[in-house]
């Protein structure tokens, strides 16, 4: 290497911006001979495939390995005679799950948003499984009018609610948007929305002992190390959707941690879940690059609907799960990755406390 190169190599490394180097980068190639710069360019197209191949390949080993390891529920329970709430049916894992227990002859009642949508998926769950007792129910959890509406529908028309699943949630923009009742939309659709309903049919629930609730949560609360209380609604904090994602997630998962401590020893249980890396919907209109990127990986590696609803579906029919409450499951068993924020008692309360005074219930509404 001459020295006039030597110098240009070490003036390029200690450039302090990128742009800066890919300037020179640029410059050094256009001034070395045309048959060089060929060369340099197929090493570059060869480096390219050679790197995509790679990371193709082990995209799908872990992908394969990934799904091999998904559990699969193997109780064979009937859910005949039982009335199933499932929020988010309409799609992923709540339409896998709804498959699932219409083929063990429940009851199903699936509230959804888009209700064109969900009726076209109650008339190919009850076309595959010989299911007739498929019902759709208007329900958009990101408005509390909506949800009291529900709510106030199923409490005039149902007797009883055996399992309530909790499953509806969307993704976001990286604007902060909200609800016509001033509530960011990621926190009221996944958290807010859910927490009203279910005290709003808690006296049932309850009335219908043995029942279940069974929270769709997220690991995706392990990317927070603290929750600020007061900024619940973003108000005033630095609002990413990701992390209004992560923190109704964590919401979820103390939302039920403090149900089952209200709800000892009346015959409900109360757990949250994880449903794994799964390839769902709620990331097609949701942005962001990290959460851009995990829809995509998703898509590749992650379980099918069908596999991350497994977990759900344990939470809902099976028997060692009955008398289980108050814990954070993923894969089908009690998850050991929970983190010490999402076991914290004293915060769960303040959440309790916080939700309850966002949704605006009456005491006349608490059933617990």
């Amino acid at each position: 290497m001459d020295s006039g190169r030597l110098l240009l190599l070490l003036y390029f490394r200690s450039c302090d911006t990128l742009q800066d180097s890919g300037r020179l980068l640029l410059l050094y190639f256009r001034s070395c001979p045309l048959e060089t710069q060929t060369k340099m360019w197929e090493t570059v197209v060869m480096v390219t495939l050679a790197t995509v191949c790679a990371v193709t390949i082990i995209m799908c080993v872990f992908g394969h390995v990934y799904r091999l390891r998904s559990r699969k529920v193997f109780s064979t329970a009937s859910m005949q005679g039982k009335t199933v709430i499932i929020t988010g049916a309409s799609a992923g894992i709540g339409k896998a799950t709804a498959f699932d227990l219409a083929q063990r002859k429940a009851r199903l009642i699936l509230a959804c948003r888009n209700i064109k949508k969900a009726s076209y998926v109650a008339a190919e769950i009850q076309s595959s499984t010989g299911n007739s007792a498929v019902e759709v129910r208007q329900l958009d959890t990101s408005s509390l009018a909506s949800v009291r509406a529900f709510a106030s529908r199923i409490l005039a028309e149902e007797h009883r609610i055996d399992v309530l699943v909790l499953n509806a949630g969307i993704g976001g923009k990286n604007v902060r948007t909200l609800t016509s009742e001033g509530l960011e939309t990621i926190m009221a659709t996944n958290h807010f929305g859910h927490f009203l309903l279910t005290n709003l049919l808690l006296g049932l629930l309850k009335e219908s002992a043995p029942s279940r609730i069974v929270v769709t949560a997220s690991m995706a609360h392990t990317l927070l190390t603290s929750l600020n209380l007061k900024e619940l609604n973003f108000e005033n904090a630095k609002y990413w959707s990701l992390q209004a994602y992560a923190q109704s997630k964590l919401c979820n998962i103390l939302f039920a941690r403090y149900l089952a401590h209200l709800l000892k020893d009346t015959g409900v249980v109360v757990n949250s879940l994880c449903p794994g890396f799964v390839a769902t919907e709620i990331f097609e209109k949701a942005e962001g690059f990290a959460v851009k990127l995990y829809g995509f990986l998703a898509q590749y590696v992650g379980k099918t609907c069908e596999q991350g609803a497994q977990t759900i579906i344990q939470l809902t029919v099976a028997e060692e799960t009955q008398n289980i409450t108050g814990e954070f499951f993923e894969n089908c068993q009690v998850s050991d990755g929970v983190t010490n924020l999402a076991i914290d008692d004293g915060l769960a309360k303040k959440v309790w406390e916080a939700s309850e005074l966002l949704v605006g219930l009456d005491p006349t509404e608490q059933h617990y």
